[in-house]
């Protein structure tokens, strides 16, 4: 039997509970409304996986019945789970804990059905404040029925905080000319999914961007002006340019009130206390407008004073403020200057992060969560091996530098490309080793994973999952790149560089990569029948993105010999049959996208695919 997260204490017993028709799920008599939603998810997964469905009921336990109470001799969020011969009792110390009981119940009653092991679990969190942040903006604007579906997955790992990316994707008022060519959130879903947040007891946190990445903003007629550089109106979209540029002019007197506006807004649809300002990536800060002020104040000045004001407007509201802590790493003592619950969010994404920045902000003396991330931005499958490192040492850093929380995180990036469902063992491992520090090897999380996640009884998707992105060889973003920096002409120099095709795309590497794809997705194929049938609608998605990843690895190859001048060493058909595979697997992406999201980015994603067609019938 598996439990994700891994439960602190653990003993076993030699018998087992038998649910029958006549087993009832107790709320102790004290409770209101505090067990509503763990009778509500036992029933579903008892109805499901033991073949019963346990009526309801209040008062004192009888034997024989699963018993739903709270003890305040526990700690919150820290639950007890007794699974005796003669009846089930799950008591937490606030309505988390009991809820975490519930959930780690289903995870038994799921493997074990109708007649679980005896067992009694002592669990509390290492970290009390567990998150996930899910890039809103920057390609897919997920659909509020997937959010809810989100939402359900990070309460039964036992995660507490959930924040959604903005910089644009919020219908605001006054805001048309931003938004008007997206697909934003509404102020109704923002605050359906609050209350949904709220059952789950997952603080559903406001998070805006206000000071860098305000692409779509600062690129309006109306606000155009207020960036920090100069023509951003009339510049053609460019996924580059909206990761590399388009930061406020912090000098401009008519900023800070725009910004305090727009929070002001956005913080009243949400029950938290805390806002993240994100205030990250300020690339140009000091390079434009605002060079003259940054000659003689410095920009780590005028840096803090704007990020300074914000916060102290947010606590003034009686909200906790939240920032990304990539600027002030460089300078950690102005730490100090902001108001004292501030939270730096400190990240790094490597696979052998560094410590370096997460230790010198302790020192500084910051309240810091640590922000490891699931490695799917600019990739068609989410390099999964690397999520799982960089994860487990960003928790290992929070246990030994004291941060107060973990939030693990999910960015778009050049639209957002790879299906949130890739995310999804990333997920999984920031909510185990963030709930309990003991490091499971990658291989035996997979397994785990496999049988709670997909209900596997192979054990082998997730590991089979993980090695799909070894054979991505030509990527979204040299592909991106490539286009809008070789082929558009778009006037700047490019922050990444022109792509070298080099070894990457050699025919005999594609060759080889595609044939190791094409094994996956027997594998896969195969491994169905252990899955259980609501498990298997991901094998379609993975099916449809390795097909895609076969694509543009042959893509690659051709690009790689027009740009190195080789004639092409395949028949002229060859590429012609190659932009109608990618035009037919295209559809099948954009009907997958569109299950799960609004149209988003897809537009400009389109563009640059049948760019690509249209270049391979040259």
């Amino acid at each position: 039997m598996y439990l994700i997260p891994k439960p602190k204490q653990l003993i076993k017993g030699k018998d087992r509970f038998y649910i029958s028709g006549r087993t009832r799920i107790v709320l102790d008599g004290a409770l209101r409304q505090e067990g509503d939603i763990c009778v509500m998810l036992l029933q579903e997964c008892i109805g499901k996986w033991a073949g019963f469905t346990p009526a309801p009921g209040k008062g004192r336990q009888s034997a024989g019945d699963i018993f739903l109470t709270i003890d305040p001799a526990y700690q919150k969020q820290e639950y007890r789970l007794v699974i005796a011969e003669n009846g089930i009792t799950a008591a937490g110390g606030d309505r988390a804990g009991l809820l975490y009981a519930a959930e780690t119940l289903c995870q038994i009653i799921e493997q074990q059905g109708g007649a679980p092991e005896c067992v009694e679990i002592l669990d509390a969190p290492d970290i009390g404040h567990r998150g996930y942040y899910l890039d809103e903006t920057r390609g897919r604007v997920l659909k509020l029925e997937y959010l809810k579906k989100t939402v359900d997955r990070l309460c039964r790992y036992k995660i507490n905080e959930f924040q959604l990316y903005i910089e644009h994707t919020y219908m605001f008022e006054g805001f048309s000319e931003m938004w008007r060519n997206e697909t934003p959130l509404t102020a109704q879903e923002i605050l359906e999914l609050d209350r949904y947040c709220r059952q789950r007891c997952i603080e559903l946190i406001p998070s805006l961007a206000s000071f860098g990445h305000l692409y779509m903003l600062l690129s309006t007629r109306s606000y155009g002006e207020l960036c920090e550089l100069e023509d951003s109106v009339n510049r053609p979209f460019s996924f580059e340019d909206r990761m590399q540029h388009h930061t406020i002019n912090a000098s401009d007197e008519r900023a800070l009130p725009l910004i305090k506006g727009m929070i002001e807004e956005y913080m009243s649809l949400f029950s938290s206390d805390k806002f993240n300002i994100c205030a990250d990536e300020t690339f140009d800060l000091g390079k434009g407008k605002s060079k003259t002020l940054a000659e003689e104040k410095g920009v780590h000045r005028i840096y803090i004073d704007y990020v300074k004001e914000l916060c102290t407007f947010l606590k003034d509201h009686g909200k906790t403020p939240m920032f990304w802590g990539d600027v002030i790493c460089a300078e950690p003592g102005l730490i100090r200057e902001l108001p004292e619950e501030t939270i730096c969010l400190t990240w790094g994404y490597a696979k052998d992060q560094r410590e370096d920045e997460s230790r010198d902000m302790a020192k500084a003396g910051a309240s810091q969560y640590l922000c490891p991330g699931v490695c799917g931005w600019n990739q068609w499958v989410n390099l999964i091996e690397d999520s799982y490192h960089n994860i487990t040492r960003m928790c290992g850093y929070a246990e030994k530098y004291q941060a107060v929380g973990i939030l693990n995180t999910d960015w778009g990036d050049f639209g957002h490309i790879n299906h949130p469902a890739f995310s999804v063992p990333g997920m999984i491992y920031g909510a185990a080793f963030s709930w309990n520090h003991e490091t499971v090897p990658f291989e035996e999380m997979n397994r785990q994973i496999s049988r709670i996640e997909y209900h596997d009884r192979s054990e082998q998707f997730t590991g089979i999952l993980a090695q799909i992105s070894r054979n991505s060889l030509f990527g979204w973003e040299t592909a991106v790149v490539y286009y809008e920096t070789a082929r558009k002409k778009t006037g700047t120099k490019s922050a990444y560089g022109l792509p070298d095709f080099g070894a990457s795309c050699k025919r005999e590497a594609v060759h080889d990569a595609n044939t190791a794809l094409e094994g996956l997705r027997r594998q896969l194929k195969e491994n169905a029948v252990f899955m259980d049938s609501s498990c298997r609608g991901v094998l379609q998605l993975c099916d449809v993105t390795m097909e895609g990843i076969a694509i543009w690895n042959e893509i690659g190859a051709f690009a790689a010999d027009k740009e190195l001048g080789k004639a092409l060493q395949r028949p002229e058909q060859s590429a012609l049959e190659l932009a109608k595979r990618l035009e037919v697997w295209f559809m099948d992406y954009k009907n997958l996208w569109r299950e799960t999201a609004k149209e988003g980015d897809l537009g400009r994603i389109s563009e640059i695919v049948f760019w690509y067609a249209d270049l391979l019938r040259e």
